[in-house]
């Protein structure tokens, strides 16, 4: 278990230990004195209980109680009374107040001094109990009591007199045993709270709080043989962080080694063990989950097998079920692996070898597992078996034999021609911190400059993937460079690799750098894909008409590979072809869901996020991104995460919700200056956010910062820039700084010029509408918003149509205005941007447009955001700003900064009328608050018409 801050998503500065803090914090500080009880942690030998009852400690001392405590010891458990003196050292001051044969007895069973006397275990009891009770008469106390199962007979029985009671009485009692103890679950006195597992979530955040956080399937495996102990993931994370991915098995058999001090947990009970049964355990720990029962077979052939499997099951490491061995945990079975020498593994490899003559795939691990020096015939087999794999799909498997085949097959070209087959196999699953490892082995295996520099291309897209721009940058513009002449093939791979990091970055140089490299390789070389995503990644503007001929032919010949298809979807989407790149990007997210490879998923939904967010398809994109951004997490593709989390803020901001701590929650840590890209999506997202709190000067300048200053303004971004200009022209008017605005649209028109895509265009129209005087901005309104183009990005015709309808009223056409109202509500409804809709509903009234919410009224909460109405609810049911900001994740002063801005609304001036305000509008004087939810989705769906009602939080 780790310790991290408070206020960072912890309970008391634990990570997942949320429901058994509430528990214990219940138990110890009641509402109600008679409700108090002695609780019991029960959990296994790392599970975290010394930390809870630590955190408890605190609790206790920061409520003003006085805190005594003892823990168990083996080398104190034959010394009678031992744990009980160190119990109640600190409260003996109070002795002399206890009756006289009370006084008498706890002095003889603490030594404290030599008189005549039987040990009365009553009269001890007695004198504890009143004791605790002599020390809690000022300040309550506390007792906490750690390794209970350890505690000397006496101490034991002591602590378990006091402890039935306790009841009414100021005094608490916490303590802790390990869950295989055999006396713990019948302790009368106590009840017991379980400390289980870490879920799947709280183990990962856990990890991700390590100094240094394990990354691809390292991380994986961490969290697959941890299996939820919070002391096995804190030794397995610090063990990874120096052995390194390349120190980390793929083979049959345990995973890995343990590190000392788990290993030295189990020894202990490992040692005392028959050898039979160690023999037995040792085959089903090495053996994989598929070979359980060729380890049952060759466990047969073992003296005594039987009763081996009986002293195993009765010693609690493993389970026989149907046909199968299960060990209690993970580490039990790496413990039994990595505890036994290197003659004893291959022993137990070669047995579960014969056992799988059948089965060559598995066989063929065995026997790897089993050589020591390298081994041609067992190299071949495991390559084998990897082509099998990679007919099945299974590209991590496949990438794992090949590794294994490498290791056993002698330096030179055999080896890192395997080595680089298993780098492409992994990069195909998307594990980036697998494939640098891999790559880097090919220096180390040949001088061939061919396969050297194809290693290096592995490498670069490695670092491109987990968001080392510049490292990856720097390595491959100048193997483009260098190859342009002599392998143009090879130069057309590394600028397709770094295509989407240059992207990222924005660089002028760079990319400069690259579109020369770019113009020496010949359009018919190498593969279609790759030449139509380098083109238009590198320049989406340069020549888009010839991209796009060539994205058609390349499309005709994508044959439904998942790499394929993302390429060109991604390459659709950023030429505005939206509805092409959803099409091809959904196909290539279906057959990567065929298939266990979910670090493809996280690149193709990433993409496959962007393109539904700009086809308006939102909750789609949501879903999109989430699934990206958990599996982006899982493989360290730091740029997917990237990418994911912009979506959902994006979709956040449109609807209302303050988005701007989530995006910056994600790039913690992370030089945003590296990343044009970044810093204008974090811009734009920022700017949504003010424009929904109507902070339009905000908004403008945030806008404003997507184009450099002077008179000659240039995209900061050669790409993202260029689609907000639009809503940089609507904040310029609204702020009274038009001009600056105009001089932005000249200079977009001319950066892009001739090869402007249609929804450039639209967009352009519209900003240049909005900057026009006179009559000439219908012409343009009506461009906007009647190409028939534009149904590929609803919501931002959405926009226009709404601006037009604007314009029409000011000018009293109040008939075309209802009109193109109407038709932007519908939008805003179907997409729940609730800011928009606010805005278009009052348009409407001002048209003379009767608009009501859901239950037939109209008033003021509906002028309220989203997030206005979560804080007004909490402020109504009493918590304060602090608390308030603890529940949303917001700083105390933006929750204030929501209030100064709802009690206006609601025509209130102190927080004590927001109850009723709140009550007369909606009529939820019943409904309590909730907390707002951290890691949910976006609102749900409702009616056209029904979503001028604020949510039901």
């Amino acid at each position: 278990m780790v310790r991290v801050r408070l206020g960072v998503g912890a309970s008391n500065g634990i990570i997942g230990r949320e429901p058994e803090m509430a528990r214990i914090l219940r138990g110890l500080f009641p509402e109600r004195a008679e409700n108090s009880s002695a609780l019991l942690l029960v959990g296994e030998s790392g599970i975290g209980k010394t930390t809870l009852l630590h955190a408890a400690e605190a609790e206790a001392a920061r409520r003003g109680t006085t805190v005594i405590g003892c823990a168990g010891s083996r080398t104190e458990h034959t010394l009678e009374h031992g744990a009980l003196h160190q119990l109640l050292r600190p409260a003996l001051k109070h002795l002399p107040r206890l009756p006289a044969p009370q006084r008498a007895a706890l002095s003889r069973a603490l030594g404290l001094h030599h008189t005549d006397g039987a040990d009365d275990r009553l009269l001890v009891g007695l004198a504890t109990l009143n004791l605790l009770l002599a020390s809690a008469r000022h300040r309550p106390v506390t007792i906490v009591v750690d390794d209970m199962q350890w505690l000397d007979r006496s101490s034991l029985g002591t602590v378990l007199f006091v402890a039935r009671r306790l009841v009414g009485e100021p005094v608490g009692l916490l303590a802790a045993v390990r869950g295989d103890s055999a006396a713990g679950p019948g302790w009368p006195g106590f009840e017991q709270v379980p400390v289980e597992p870490l879920s799947a979530e709280a183990a990962g955040r856990l990890l991700d709080a390590q100094p240094v956080v394990p990354r691809g399937r390292v991380r994986g495996q961490v969290l697959r043989t941890a299996a939820g102990l919070p002391l096995a993931l804190e030794e397995l994370a610090r063990d990874a962080a120096e052995r390194g991915a390349a120190g980390w098995d793929a083979g049959v058999g345990a995973d890995f080694a343990l590190p000392v001090r788990l290993e030295r947990a189990f020894a202990e009970r490992l040692g005392a063990l028959p050898e039979p049964t160690r023999q037995v355990l040792l085959l089903a720990a090495a053996a994989d989950e598929p070979d359980s029962a060729a380890a049952l077979s060759a466990a047969a052939s073992v003296p005594g097998g039987a009763e081996a499997w009986a002293a195993a099951e009765n010693a609690r490491l493993v389970r026989l079920v149907s046909g199968r061995v299960e060990f209690r945990h993970p580490l039990v079975r790496s413990a039994v692996y990595g505890t036994a020498t290197f003659a004893e593994r291959r022993a137990a490899h070669l047995r579960l070898a014969d056992a799988l003559a059948g089965d060559p795939d598995r066989r063929a691990w065995h026997l790897g597992a089993a050589c020591l020096a390298p081994d041609e015939s067992v190299a071949g087999a495991l390559v084998e078996t990897a082509d099998r794999a990679r007919r099945r799909g299974g590209c991590r498997m496949a990438a794992a034999a090949l590794e294994r085949a490498a290791r056993l097959s002698e330096r030179g070209r055999a080896r890192a021609h395997r080595l680089l087959d298993a780098c492409d196999l992994a990069a195909r699953a998307g594990e980036p911190w697998w494939v640098e490892a891999l790559a880097g082995e090919v220096a180390a295996a040949t001088d061939d400059t061919e396969l050297l520099a194809a290693a290096a291309l592995r490498r670069g897209w490695a670092l491109a993937a987990t968001g080392r721009q510049r490292a990856a940058l720097s390595q491959l513009l100048p193997l483009a460079a260098d190859m342009t002449e002599t392998s143009p093939v090879t130069a057309l791979e590394a600028i397709s690799h770094s295509a989407v990091v240059l992207y990222c970055s924005g660089d002028v140089t760079l990319r400069r750098q690259a579109l020369a490299s770019l113009a020496g390789v010949p359009a018919d070389v190498g593969s279609a894909h790759e030449q139509v995503w380098a083109r238009a990644c590198c320049d989406p503007f340069g020549d888009r008409r010839g991209v796009l001929a060539a994205l058609a032919r390349a499309t005709a010949e994508a044959d439904g590979l998942p790499e394929r298809l993302t390429m060109l979807g991604s390459a659709a989407w950023l030429l505005d072809e939206t509805a092409l790149g959803v099409r091809l990007l959904s196909a290539a997210a279906e057959r990567v869901r065929e298939v266990p490879t979910e670090g493809c998923g996280a690149m193709v939904g990433q993409s496959l996020a962007l393109a539904q967010f700009d086809a308006g398809a939102w909750d789609a994109a949501w879903e999109s991104a989430g699934d990206a951004r958990r599996a982006a997490a899982e493989n360290g593709l730091e740029m997917a995460t990237w990418v994911a989390v912009y979506v959902n803020a994006m979709v956040l901001a449109l609807r209302g919700e303050d988005a701007r701590e989530l995006m910056a929650r994600a790039v913690t840590g992370f030089d945003v200056s590296e990343s044009r890209a970044l810093g204008v999506r974090m811009a734009r997202v920022r700017a949504a956010v003010a424009a929904a709190e109507g902070d339009h000067p905000v908004e403008f300048e945030l806008l404003r910062g997507l184009f450099t200053a002077g008179p000659e303004p240039r995209p900061v971004h050669y790409h993202c820039s260029l689609y907000g200009v639009a809503d940089l022209a609507a904040a310029a008017v609204r702020v009274g700084r038009p001009e600056e605005a105009v001089a932005v649209v000249a200079a977009v028109e001319r950066w892009v010029g001739e090869e402007m895509s249609h929804r450039l265009r639209l967009i352009v129209a519209r900003a240049r509408a909005l900057l026009c005087e006179g009559e000439e901005a219908e012409g343009l309104f009506r461009t906007a918003v009647g190409d028939p183009m534009g149904e590929q990005w609803p919501f931002e015709r959405a926009v226009a149509s709404l601006e037009f309808g604007e314009w029409l009223r000011r000018r009293r056409r109040m008939g075309e205005a209802r009109a193109e109202l109407a038709r932007a509500l519908t939008v805003f409804e179907r997409l729940r941007a609730r800011p928009w809709v606010t805005r278009t509903t009052g348009e409407l009234r001002a048209c003379g447009v009767p608009v009501r919410d859901a239950e037939g009224r109209s008033g003021p909460v509906e002028r309220l955001t989203p997030q206005q109405l979560q804080i007004a609810r909490l402020a109504a049911a009493g918590l304060t700003n602090r608390q308030i900001g603890e529940r949303l994740l917001l700083s105390a002063r933006t929750v204030g900064f929501h209030l100064y801005q709802v009690f206006p609304k609601l025509g209130v001036s102190s927080r004590t009328q927001l109850h009723d305000a709140l009550g007369r509008a909606r009529g939820t004087q019943e409904q309590p608050p909730e907390p707002a939810s951290t890691g949910g989705g976006p609102d749900r769906p409702g009616a056209a018409g029904r979503l001028l009602s604020p949510p039901r939080t």
